[in-house]
Order: structure tokens, then C-alpha cells, then sequence
């Protein structure tokens, strides 16, 4: 009997992904060994240039191909490589060449995988920032922190970005989503039909052997890619307003502050006389995160699910964060640390952390207990290759049923493509 060829998935990436700088890369990389364990053909391609912490893919087995933005060069490409699968990892990377993929490769079924709702981060970061401009000097965030559903649709839906992210969501034949809490807003508030989404966290296996012990720790740690605009905030809150708390109860202790790309504004707050340790990129962040004796994460905007929180988690090292941090992680389970409203909360439920053996066990189990509850790879790979499967079987059913994406397609597609050949046939002129 002849074997069957492998399903054929192209990727297309924002940027070439960088699984030891964001939780974003990571998730993406998680997706990718899950086809791998299929026996899939997989290629990945972006019109980014590669970053300087760019994964090896071809190492991997699967092929890089690189891609330019506004240029036919795509269609001939997309054509010869006649993919089963095509995932997008951005909504820009759909909105860019969604419509390319539709008219060459009709067939293949269109994937979003989204990392977070940028449109709800962003527009959580508007809210702070209008909130810091009318009480600059108050640290309690409980009501920006504490906000119903349709608080946050209300904060979204007039947004161009929600309308374009959403529009994107509705156009693919599946979304990829790491957020249960986002699934509701989607299905609650947007309306979204629950066959266009899939719960897909972040994928692994949880820690075995022994972790670092109590003693054996020192410090408190925060990590994070400074690109990232919720991390950035993060640790010019720890700087400004946390940390100088946790001085003051534990005037000895040391903050290690570490970060992808780090810039200049960054490595300025180094201040050893103060504590605050700027370390720029950790080759090996679980290594570093093993060490430490907290995690401090004091989100004050973000969407999505932590990947900071979970490699704590993987380390044993119990964190302290916010609602923020918190969101769509923990289901009904403990948290494994604390969550906290303010920024004097925030300081004290991490000295109680950092100093009391007892409770930073409990924490430590709780983060076992979560990582084995919702997180593990041997659940989520299969059930995510099942859907897949699932909607490629009943791929014309499930296009009739989302007329809404349809007709979305039909004028975005045609617009964008008007668009498209206008600035390459312009490109081509100068």
C-alpha cells in the first residue's frame, strides 16, 4: 500500500521566530514540534530579517523561505509549494497575504495564531495611560485591573485595530486562541461563532526531577523582552514605585532585571547601591530562573497568557503579579504566588514570599499542580491536530457556515490586492 503523503503547512511569520525572547516565538515553536511529531512538510517564511536570537529551523527539518511584502514574487511561491495548511502568526501577516493565499491555494485551510488580542493589549495600555494622566501619584489599580467584559469591549470596539483583528479572526477558518478569557470576549461581546476559535496555551511538558531548593536561592527576578511595551512598563513600576517598597522591608535584597534587546533608557536604571540589577539577555532563562527565589511580574497592561510566569513555574520559583499577569492562567486553580492590586501589595506579598520557607513551597507546588492541570503538551498537541484535521475534512461546511468571514474576504481581499499590485507596480518604477 503507498504511504500517504505529509500534510504541507507554510507558516508565515512576523518576524523569524526567537523562542528565547518571547513567549510569543515560543508558542509558535510549541505549534511547530507538534507538526513535527506528525511527520508534516512544514516551511516557514517572513518578509522580517532574521534577529539576532533567530531559532535554527532547518536544523529542525523545516525549510526557511524567505518573502517579500507587496510582490507577486509570493503568488509563484505559494503556487509551487500547494500547502494543506497555511498559518498566519500575526493578523497582519493575513491581511498582507491572506488574499494571495485564497487565490492560489483556494483549498488549503487558512490558520491565525494569535499570541494575545492586540487590540485589547493596546487598548488596555490607552486606559493606563489615560489613568496615570489624570492621578499620576496613585499606585492602587484595583479598578483598572478588575474590569467586567464589556468594559473591555467597550474599550476596544471603536478602535480601527479591533476592527482590522477582528475582521482578520473572522476571514481565517480557524483561530488559534491562548486565552480562554479572550475566547469569552470574543464569543460574549464580539459575537464570534465558538467554530472559528480553539483554546490553544501554551504547550509542555512539566518539570521532572528536583528543583532548587529554598536556601539555595537568592533574589528577586523579573524577565521579559524589552520590545514588548507591558514589559517595559513593568520594570519602570518595579523601579519607581515597588521596588523602593521591598527596600524598605528588606533593605539587603537584590532585584535581577533580565530582557531581550535591551536599550539604552534600560540599562540606565542600573543602580547596585539601590538593588536594581539590569542584565540584558539571559542565554539560558530557566537557568537564571531557577536561581532566583521570586519572580515579580507587575503587569499593569498586557493580554494574552505569560510565558515569564510559566517558565517560573517550570523553575519552581513562585511569582507575585497582577490580575493582569494573572488572566486566563490559572482557571480555578491556587495561583502559585500572589496576585496583587497595588504597588504596596505587590511589595509585601513579595517579601512574604521571599522570606517565609512555608508559603514559598505551597506557591511552588501550586505551580506543579497548574502546569499538570492545563498546560501539558501531550493534551493540547493531539487535540490541536484533531481540529485541524476536523476542519480540513469539513473545510466547505465550515465556510458556508461563516458567511460573515466570507463576505469579508470578498472586499478585503479585493481592495488589498488593488492596493498591493499599486505599490509593487510603483516599486517596480523607481
Amino acid at each position: 500500500m503507498s504511504q500517504l503523503p505529509a500534510t504541507k503547512v507554510l507558516v508565515i511569520g512576523y518576524v523569524w521566530p526567537e523562542p528565547k525572547s518571547s513567549a510569543a516565538s515560543g508558542h509558535v515553536m510549541q505549534i511547530l514540534e507538534t507538526f513535527l511529531q506528525q511527520g508534516w512538510d512544514i516551511t516557514f517564511s517572513s518578509p522580517a530579517g532574521p534577529g539576532e536570537h533567530k531559532a535554527d529551523l532547518a536544523e529542525l527539518g523545516i525549510r526557511e523561505v524567505p518573502i517579500e511584502l507587496n510582490s507577486s514574487s509570493f503568488d509563484a511561491f505559494v503556487s509551487e509549494l500547494a500547502p494543506d495548511i497555511v498559518l498566519f502568526d500575526q493578523f497582519m501577516m493575513e491581511e498582507q497575504f491572506g488574499w494571495r493565499v485564497e487565490k492560489h491555494c483556494p483549498n488549503a485551510l487558512r490558520v491565525l495564531e494569535t499570541s494575545d488580542l492586540q487590540s485589547l493589549r493596546h487598548a488596555r495600555h490607552q486606559r493606563l495611560k489615560e489613568r496615570l494622566k489624570d492621578d499620576p501619584d496613585n499606585q492602587d489599580f484595583t479598578a483598572l485591573f478588575a474590569p467586567a467584559l464589556g468594559e473591555e469591549f467597550a474599550l476596544m470596539a471603536d478602535t480601527d485595530l479591533a476592527k482590522r483583528e477582528i475582521a482578520a479572526l473572522y476571514r481565517c477558518d480557524l483561530n488559534l486562541m491562548i486565552s480562554e478569557v479572550e475566547i469569552q470576549l470574543l464569543i460574549e461581546q464580539f459575537r464570534m461563532p465558538r467554530d472559528l476559535l480553539h483554546w490553544c496555551p501554551l504547550m509542555l511538558e512539566p518539570p521532572r526531577g528536583t528543583f532548587v531548593p529554598f536556601e539555595d536561592r537568592a533574589h528577586f527576578l523579573s524577565i521579559g523582552n524589552f520590545r514588548h511595551a507591558p514589559n517595559w512598563d513593568a520594570v519602570l513600576w518595579m523601579k519607581t514605585a515597588v521596588w523602593p517598597l521591598i527596600r524598605q522591608q528588606l533593605p539587603g535584597a537584590q532585584l535581577h532585571v533580565y530582557g531581550a534587546y535591551t536599550p539604552p533608557k534600560a540599562t540606565a536604571l542600573h543602580n547596585a547601591a539601590q538593588g536594581f540589577h539590569v542584565m540584558n539577555w539571559a542565554e539560558d532563562a530557566l537557568q537564571v530562573m531557577s536561581q532566583a527565589r521570586v519572580c515579580l511580574a507587575p503587569l499593569r497592561f498586557g493580554a494574552g497568557i505569560k510565558g515569564k510566569i510559566v517558565d517560573a513555574m517550570l523553575c519552581g520559583t513562585p511569582n507575585v503579579t497582577t490580575p493582569i499577569g494573572a488572566e486566563g492562567m490559572s482557571g480555578a486553580l491556587p495561583w502559585p504566588g500572589d496576585v496583587a492590586l497595588s504597588a504596596q501589595a505587590l511589595a509585601d506579598a513579595a517579601v512574604k514570599l521571599h522570606e517565609d520557607k512555608l508559603r514559598w513551597t505551597g506557591a511552588q507546588q501550586a505551580g506543579v499542580t497548574l502546569l499538570n492541570e492545563r498546560y501539558r503538551q501531550r493534551v493540547h498537541g493531539p487535540a490541536l491536530i484533531e481540529r485541524l484535521q476536523d476542519c480540513r475534512d469539513n473545510l466547505s461546511a465550515l465556510r458556508r457556515n461563516n458567511f460573515t468571514g466570507g463576505m469579508l474576504r470578498h472586499h478585503l481581499h479585493k481592495s488589498t490586492q488593488y492596493m498591493s499590485q499599486w505599490i509593487e507596480a510603483k516599486n517596480q518604477t523607481n
